[in-house]
């Protein structure tokens, strides 16, 4: 547990203390997910940090007073760096959390080297995913009710369920978020939009989507794409909104070749 900004929020931190060539990825997470939900894509690069935390009121983090906003819990975020010792790292995030990683990225550009977005949208100007699947995201019970979460989770996660025991896996490694905590994640993100601000976004970005995705369509990729100057725009052919983990493999290659390139005329410019 690191207190930052005001706040005690449990903090998971891989290979922190291992000298590396790379910077450590900074990962924000979907809504209502706990720190045990992406474990596994921390364990998989083994070659670099890695830091994520449980917003307040999801997994172990205390519940929250107060609600937050993408200001303020990017400014915690970089107070929790602080704690750890840590200056400019790559900065990633899925759903939800791509929204938290674009706006990092925006409001902290000198802590931010690369960043990579995975299944997420520009925020309230978006495309929609289907009704079925939206409707059941925002309903806490797939975090509390087995049943419930057995029964939509095709609905939920689309091509998920092609890859054999994902499914049992990924229930396992979630704990439910408590209510007022799930609520603050919502309501986090009412109005806000990036759209606006992505072309000032002066950063090499991977942009990585599911092609079967039903909460967020690929589409919001090609428009992250095209607002975005410096931006690669990668899908998986079957993956779903979960393919980070149901395609660990392939994710895990993209992101290596994507990091590990050398740096751009553009980041070597703004080096000089």
């Amino acid at each position: 547990m690191i207190e930052a900004g005001g706040r005690s929020l449990r903090v998971a931190h891989w290979r922190l203390d291992e000298a590396s060539e790379h910077p450590p990825i900074l990962f924000f997470n979907g809504i209502g997910a706990n720190i045990e939900a992406v474990a596994p894509l921390a364990e998989r690069l083994t070659e670099r940090g890695f830091v994520m935390f449980d917003m307040p009121g999801v997994g172990e983090s205390p519940e929250p007073s107060l609600p937050y906003n993408p200001f303020t819990m990017c400014w915690t975020a970089t107070q929790v760096l602080d704690r750890l010792g840590l200056d400019v790292v790559d900065v990633m995030g899925v759903s939800w959390g791509g929204a938290m990683a674009q706006h990092f990225a925006l409001q902290h550009p000198k802590r931010t080297r690369r960043v990579v977005l995975a299944a997420t949208t520009a925020g309230m100007l978006m495309v929609p995913g289907k009704p079925a699947a939206l409707t059941k995201m925002i309903d806490p019970r797939r975090y509390v009710d087995p049943e419930f979460m057995n029964e939509h989770f095709m609905t939920l996660y689309g091509g998920m369920t092609k890859r054999p025991g994902s499914k049992a896996q990924h229930i396992g490694r979630l704990k439910p978020p408590s209510p007022r905590g799930y609520l603050y994640q919502l309501i986090a993100m009412l109005g806000w939009t990036s759209l606006p601000a992505l072309p000032f976004l002066d950063k090499e970005v991977l942009i990585m989507m599911g092609e079967e995705d039903s909460i967020v369509p690929p589409i919001n990729g090609k428009i992250l794409a095209a607002a975005i100057r410096n931006s690669r725009l990668e899908t998986f052919e079957d993956g779903g909104h979960l393919f980070l983990l149901t395609h660990a493999e392939e994710s895990v290659a993209l992101l290596r070749d994507f990091l590990d390139s050398p740096d751009t005329a553009a980041e070597r410019k703004r080096a000089a």
